[in-house]
């Protein structure tokens, strides 16, 4: 809930990366400046008109990131002066036009050189999640060419979503980025599918929080009450290959910077045996169409 320490510690993450020699940055769900964990483990969140609630929503709105704005510049200039590909999830705040009091989990994807080749919207926040967030649109469902070859993210539950994958799938990712708020179990297996099905590297993201770092407007459930140190988000990153297997990671309960090295070659050789938008489509069965409707003030398309 503080952008500018949330951004201080994001360049340190990515300054450590780049030292051992990534090429490509991730980070989870809402990293900037942090996903709205009380909606699970807080009382009284959803009630209407609860004053709490509306405080700590203005202060969410406040600390959110601006695009584009110093904070994306300054993170441009990151990605830039470590020539490494950024991904970074953001709570997105509409400064100008309508949707004052709108805010959006996106994902903001810089090249090596700096600039911001996608700003993708999730298109549907998850069950509590509307209380926050608004719906995304089609513009940003695609992938980016990259020094780091073609990149593409998709932001929790858009996951479990067939025709959103596939999308994706048609625009020939090298490199998803799959961001969670943590990656339970189920969400491992989600990525794992999205690799195998996609034929792409995946970078499962997941964020680490504990009860005490809860906001203090609300009061959180009463089995965190006493177990401050008690992890509500733990975790579990991993790097998954093109045929589904784990290539590092998962790693639960601490902090970490997770490397592995990757081989185009694999996406190659694991196509041959399933190949969703070529040999493996019956594009004379089914035919899928996107909808991107473009709205005022989206940047970076």
């Amino acid at each position: 809930m503080n952008l500018d320490g949330s951004m201080a510690k994001a360049r340190g993450l990515i300054r450590d990366a780049a030292s051992r020699g990534a090429e490509v940055a991730a980070f989870p769900e809402a990293w900037l400046p942090g996903y709205p964990a009380w909606l699970d483990s807080c009382r009284d969140a959803a009630l209407w008109d609860h004053e709490p609630t509306k405080n700590l929503f203005a202060r969410l709105v406040e600390n959110s990131v601006v695009v584009p704005s110093s904070h994306t510049e300054a993170l441009a200039s990151l990605a830039r002066e470590f020539e490494i590909v950024l991904s970074i999830g953001v709570n997105e705040r509409v400064k100008e036009g309508p949707g004052h009091g709108t805010l959006y989990n996106s994902n903001l994807l810089f090249n090596s050189d700096g600039v911001l080749v996608n700003c993708h919207r999730k298109i549907m926040p998850t069950f509590s999640e509307r209380m926050i967030w608004g719906m995304g649109d089609g513009i940003s469902l695609r992938t980016a060419n990259t020094s780091a070859g073609r990149v593409g993210a998709l932001i929790c539950w858009e996951h479990w979503m067939p025709l959103t994958r596939q999308v994706l799938h048609a625009s020939r990712e090298d490199v998803h980025v799959a961001l969670w708020p943590w990656v339970k179990e189920m969400n491992l297996l989600a990525s794992r599918h999205y690799a195998f099905e996609g034929r792409c590297f995946v970078m499962a993201c997941g964020g680490i929080l504990r009860a005490r770092d809860l906001p203090l407007e609300l009061e959180p459930l009463e089995v965190l009450r006493s177990q401050p140190d008690a992890l509500i988000l733990r975790g579990g990153s991993a790097i998954i290959g093109p045929d589904g297997m784990v290539l590092a990671g998962p790693i639960f309960d601490e902090e970490t910077i997770l490397i592995a090295e990757i081989d185009f070659a694999t996406i190659t050789k694991e196509s041959l045996t399933l190949d969703v938008t070529g040999h493996y489509a019956r594009p004379d069965l089914f035919d899928l169409r996107l909808i991107p409707a473009k709205p005022k003030g989206q940047y970076g398309h």
